[in-house]
């Protein structure tokens, strides 16, 4: 399948559509809208746990206390929550998607600290709405992997930050959900998806340290957190798939299609077991000096 999806990103390439990053970032956000089904809405609901897991591995040992903090890629504030308990002056929250920010500002906003401290706003991770030297402190959770122009989103975080300042990210590592990737990947109706790079960079420790270092930052260091959860069905591990992911791929398919393709994908999930998926997942820090 690795070699299908390799051709098949080949295609892409030559056709041109691995090159159309703009189309690429719309049907993510397309995804995360919900505009493309619903099953973003129970992003909270099957991944809470398992986002709150990572926030705070990420997070332990970066001082944030009084800190003036910006959080990339917010989603439902997960991160963004564990940065209010670590004691931040001020906290901006960040998505490109409408929809997932207005879960965070619900989420935020009950918080105690909350209020003028906060802010909300919707931006393009490449292209940050904020001057030089901006923030103390810049975390981004789980966003890394689903932008394509990858340096130059790791390159406006460090341009935001004010000399001193720490960036802390947490991305997908080359081995992170493969079983349901695989799965959906042999699943899904192909005629739709002949020629489509699919929107999904995970990345070795070493090529995230080099983009780091590229952006200006010193200090750089990485670390590696790698488990592997069992689900006791299929259809639960494909639910829980298709909501952290938001199926962003069903931006390809006919609106009129989804319903079916994604009733399809969930029994294949059933029906071969496929109940394990790993998170390999790359912590990174970087300081501007």
């Amino acid at each position: 399948m690795k070699l299908m999806a390799n051709i098949n990103s080949l295609i892409a390439l030559i056709a041109g559509n691995a090159l159309n990053t703009t189309a690429m970032k719309q049907r993510i956000k397309l995804g995360y809208e919900g505009a493309c089904s619903d099953h973003v809405t129970h992003y909270d609901e099957l991944g809470l746990e398992h986002y709150t897991k990572i926030a705070a591995a990420l997070l332990e040992g970066v001082d944030i206390r009084d800190m003036d903090v910006l959080d990339v890629g917010c989603g439902t504030g997960i991160v963004s929550a564990f940065v209010l308990k670590h004691g931040a002056g001020r906290l901006t929250c960040g998505d490109a998607s409408e929809y997932m920010l207005s879960q965070c500002k619900k989420k935020i906003m009950v918080q105690e600290g909350g209020g003028e401290k906060i802010d909300f706003r919707q931006l393009d991770a490449e292209s940050l709405p904020y001057g030089d030297k901006s923030f103390d402190v810049v975390v981004s959770g789980m966003l890394l992997g689903l932008v394509p122009n990858q340096q130059k989103v790791v390159t406006e975080m460090a341009r935001v930050l004010r000399s001193g300042g720490m960036l802390a990210l947490s991305t997908h590592g080359p081995e992170c959900w493969w079983e349901p990737g695989d799965a959906t990947f042999r699943a899904i109706p192909k005629r739709y998806t002949l020629g489509y790079r699919v929107e999904y960079w995970p990345r070795k420790g070493t090529e995230i340290e080099r983009m780091l270092v590229k952006a200006g930052l010193a200090d750089v260091r990485i670390r590696k957190l790698f488990w592997q959860d069992n689900f006791e069905t299929g259809g639960k591990a494909y639910d829980f798939f298709a909501s952290v992911s938001a199926s962003w791929w069903n931006a390809k398919f006919p609106p009129d299609k989804i319903k079916e393709i994604s009733k399809k994908t969930r029994d294949y999930f059933n029906h071969h077991k496929v109940t394990q998926i790993s998170h390999d997942i790359l912590l990174a820090y970087g300081r501007k000096f």
